[in-house]
């Protein structure tokens, strides 16, 4: 139509997200302590010049609980290492995201593959000022993040669980199941080879 500014918006949006406010939210820590993981600690845990056992020692450093046995690759990012658990013998593959502003808790022989995104945190659509919305993501003992999945804030992965590479997961996945997709939905059952060294098994 003539004369109208085609680049201006036909009302005004109920969204304002210049009234978010953030100061019910803690990260557990007081700011020099933050300050100094990322300044020091986040850095030197990305590079691919250190150890497995010195980022397993970093992460200590800094609050995380670590079993023995974590493999560690290069390019890790973790949000607040304090708000982390992990069990005995985890693998967490290069370039894995674990943006734990909520508890992040990996059980025994939990593997995340490269570009796995654990995500704690959300923001409630309903709100016009977009508060802020943190939960909890587990993963029990012999679960699998694939390479380049994303899972969502609350979502536990169930004892041998897999969420298959590139998958979004927004909900639970009971154990022995593999979920594939997006949104990630029952693909099959995940059945184990018998251990030939353990007899009788």
């Amino acid at each position: 139509m003539p004369g109208t500014d085609k680049g201006a918006p036909a009302a005004m949006s109920p969204v304002r997200l210049a009234n978010f406010r953030n100061e019910s939210y803690s990260p557990g820590r007081p700011l020099p302590w933050l300050i100094a993981w990322m300044l020091f600690g986040l850095p030197i845990l990305r590079s691919p010049v250190i150890s497995y056992r010195m980022r397993a020692a970093l992460l200590r450093l800094f609050g995380a609980r670590l079993g023995s046995g974590a493999v560690i690759k290069p390019g890790v990012r973790v949000k607040y290492p304090w708000r982390l658990i992990v069990g005995d013998d985890c693998w967490i593959g290069e370039d894995c995201w674990i943006d734990n502003l909520e508890l992040v808790r990996l059980g025994n022989n939990v593997c995340l593959s490269q570009g796995a995104y654990l995500c704690t945190g959300n923001h409630d659509w309903s709100d016009p000022s977009f508060g802020l919305i943190v939960k909890p993501i587990v993963l029990e003992d012999g679960a699998w993040a694939g390479a380049r999945s994303t899972l969502a804030p609350g979502v536990t992965l169930g004892e041998c669980a897999i969420a298959a590479a590139g998958s979004v997961v927004t909900r639970n996945i009971p154990p022995f199941e593999i979920h594939a997709g997006n949104p990630a939905v029952f693909s099959r059952r995940r059945r184990m080879k018998a251990d030939e060294r353990q007899p009788g098994f």
